[in-house]
């Protein structure tokens, strides 16, 4: 079986697809379930239980966030363990991880029981769970948006019933029945929310996902964020509503608390209504787990740290055998198991993971990688990531020894899993070693590179003004085969115009990067850089030598040997100290549009600067008009450009004249003949060319 190193997962999950997932592998036990129990210790105290469950889960949460839009890929908990702690602590967390979501899923097809012997009392719950486990990973195998719609649709339905549950059940509370609210003792109340915080920890689950989710750097923080508050409302509310139409007595120990309150704000219909969001909730936290687990496997295989059958994708872009792996495994605990006590112990693992999360937000940050460049930074940093790291442990202690056992059991086993199996195929060391090279230590330029790869895939950002950059460069056509230290010096030239430097210091800059390795050479193309003290905004000087450029440079493929090659085209990026990771994507930007299919033979074809230019910018960003009098374009002729009505955030950059390229200003009046470069974002692109575009 041939294994494609670098094959990724397709971007399906939308933000509502995001918020979907968080949202429903959050609201299932720990409101339809866990409130009768909690109530035993907690009494009318209820929903303040549920608000302090949720405080431990913010530091987690935020920097769970920022990890995954710095480095959205599947595997999610155990992928950012590894990149920063390192490959045993990854192997720990990525093993004890899937186990403790496959344990939870498990619960939760379990936990619809409760609610199904409500009307079947002969029903068997077990080969009920096991048939919709299979119904699961089947919808699991083709495709991420498939299962998203799923949960989409569940939340949806869910949702609306709980809006029902809520507005109904608030004008029924009996407020007499809340006056010992603020009575129970902090301990109980600490016990409590150790109890239910579980209700909360799925909504992190889709980090897992986070390479198939489209643009993670918005809809990963807004779909988290958008669960979470909807998760805190639903359930504090609804406890309220349970406190205040239960009797206390009746409430400790019910298993069926919401469907206990339906019938006493609705009736039977109540009864019946509840059960069904229930059995929703259920079958949401099932999907949702299931979904997220089995991206686990595939993050592990990826990084030798399980056999490479596991990057196996099936015809559909999902990983078929870890999502076999996944559900034959939940099968076999609902068959042989009994995940009810089991899982509430994985949680306790799950709250020392969160404590690690915390801990690695710290590592990187500190270890000053300048690829590391979140869509979304944690507030209060570090005190956020030190609170997150005591707090877990607070809760840990107030659940008693045997989750504590439970958590170091997982641990053991993936020490013994990395010891045996994993460390003899892995190289790689995480951010920590970053950490330690400004200790003087040691460190791994791998991680660097990665991270790199990473800011290709994700592109600009909204506020990176690449196209402009592009379009005000300084362009050199080449007619004749060159050495680079002679391009070199026409490059600096020009820079030196933009900043408080000498021609000759930039032109040692770049030389000397050039040595040292710093300057990527590859596809035929040379990327030369520098941040400079002074300077207001990043410029760029494009060079095209279809006959060539020799260069020689230090090759990193090849640990840094000298290496030398003909290139036939060269981007010069200075770029201001003040953003290191606006450069870096930048580079990444060109790197990933070079590497693109058609590019080469565009940039052979252009026949002026400004077909140069329109090369590099991609072609959803960037249109090209003639002024032409049969053709859509005719009306323009003859007219200012501030006179005409562009789409919106459209930005006429560039105007070709009669074989001369003219800045363009509000006051230049169209010709016949001239052509324009646009350059835009991709939904006013689309407008212009539906207006302007050839017509078929």
């Amino acid at each position: 079986m041939i294994i494609k190193k670098h094959k990724r997962l397709k971007k399906e999950l939308s933000l509502f697809h995001v918020f979907a997932i968080a949202a429903g592998t959050t609201l299932s036990a720990g409101f339809f379930l866990l409130p009768g129990l909690a109530a035993i210790e907690a009494g009318t105290a209820l929903p303040l239980v549920y608000l302090i469950a949720v405080i431990p889960l913010i530091p987690a949460m935020f920097s769970i966030v920022e990890l995954a839009t710095a480095m959205p890929r599947a595997g999610g908990v155990y992928y950012f363990l590894d990149r920063t702690l390192g490959p045993m602590v990854g192997t720990i967390g990525g093993l004890g991880t899937w186990a403790a979501l496959v344990l939870k899923v498990s619960f939760a097809l379990i936990g619809m029981g409760a609610y199904i012997t409500l009307f079947f009392q002969d029903v068997e719950i077990v080969p009920v769970a096991v048939g919709i486990a299979l119904v699961l990973g089947v919808i699991s195998l083709f495709g991420s948006k498939k299962s998203g719609s799923l949960q989409s649709f569940l939340v949806t339905v869910l949702l609306f019933i709980l809006f029902i549950f809520i507005g109904g059940g608030i004008p029924k509370i009996n407020f007499s029945m809340l006056t010992e609210i603020f009575s129970t003792e902090g301990s109980s109340l600490l016990s409590a929310a150790g109890l239910v915080y579980i209700s909360y920890i799925g909504v992190t689950k889709i980090a897992s996902l986070s390479e198939e989710v489209k643009n993670p750097e918005r809809n990963l923080p807004r779909g988290i964020f958008l669960a979470i508050g909807v998760a805190v409302l639903i359930y504090f509310f609804g406890t309220l509503i349970m406190v205040g139409v239960i009797p206390l007595d009746e409430l400790k120990g019910d298993l069926t608390p919401v469907a206990t309150a339906g019938k006493y704000i609705f009736g039977d219909f109540g009864v019946y209504l509840f059960s069904f969001a229930a059995l929703f909730a259920f079958i949401s936290v099932a999907n949702g787990g299931t979904l997220s687990a089995s991206r686990y496997p595939l993050a592990l295989s990826r990084d030798h740290l399980l056999p490479r059958y596991f990057l196996k994708l099936s015809k559909w872009g999902t990983p078929i055998f870890s999502i076999l792996l996944t559900v034959g495994t939940i099968v076999a605990i609902l068959l042989l198991l009994d995940p009810t006590g089991i899982a509430k112990l994985a949680s306790s693992f799950q709250l020392m993971v969160f404590a690690f999360i915390c801990l690695a937000v710290i590592i990187i940050r500190e270890s000053k990688i300048e690829a590391y460049d979140p869509g979304f930074k944690s507030p209060f940093y570090p005190w956020m990531q030190i609170v997150g790291m005591v707090l877990p442990f607070v809760f840990i202690f107030e659940m008693g020894l045997m989750p504590l056992l439970f958590s170091l059991g997982l641990i053991t086993a993936g020490v013994l899993w990395y010891l045996f199996y994993g460390k003899s195929r892995v190289v790689r060391t995480g951010a920590i070693y970053h950490l330690f090279e400004r200790l003087g230590r040691l460190r791994y330029d791998g991680l660097d590179m990665e991270l790199r790869g990473i800011l290709k895939e994700k592109g600009l950002r909204e506020t990176d003004p690449f196209d402009e950059i592009v379009t005000r460069s300084l362009v050199i056509d080449l007619s004749g085969k060159e050495e680079f230290d002679e391009v070199v010096k026409k490059a600096s030239a020009w820079f030196s115009k933009l900043v408080d430097k000498s021609s000759a210091e930039i032109e040692k800059m770049f030389l000397d990067g050039t040595r040292m390795g710093a300057t990527p050479v590859t596809h035929g193309i040379a990327l030369p850089h520098l941040r400079l003290d002074g300077l207001q905004q990043a410029e760029m000087v494009i060079v095209r030598a279809n006959e060539g450029v020799h260069i020689k440079f230090k090759n990193p493929l090849t640990d840094f040997e000298e290496d030398e090659q003909d290139v036939h085209a060269i981007f010069f990026l200075v770029s201001p100290q003040s953003d290191p990771t606006q450069h870096l994507r930048i580079l990444a930007q060109i790197a990933g549009r070079v590497e693109e299919e058609g590019f080469e033979q565009e940039w052979r074809g252009a026949s002026d600067e400004q077909e140069l230019k329109e090369a590099l910018i991609h072609e959803d960003r960037c249109m090209s008009i003639t002024i032409d009098s049969k053709s859509k374009t005719a009306p323009l002729a003859g007219k200012a450009l501030k006179e005409i009505r562009f789409p919106e955030h459209c930005l006429v950059a560039l105007l070709r004249r009669g074989g001369e390229t003219i800045i363009p200003k509000g006051n230049t009046v169209l010709e016949e003949g001239d052509k324009l470069t646009i350059i835009g974002e991709p939904g006013s692109m689309k407008k212009l060319k539906e207006e302007f575009g050839e017509e078929n």
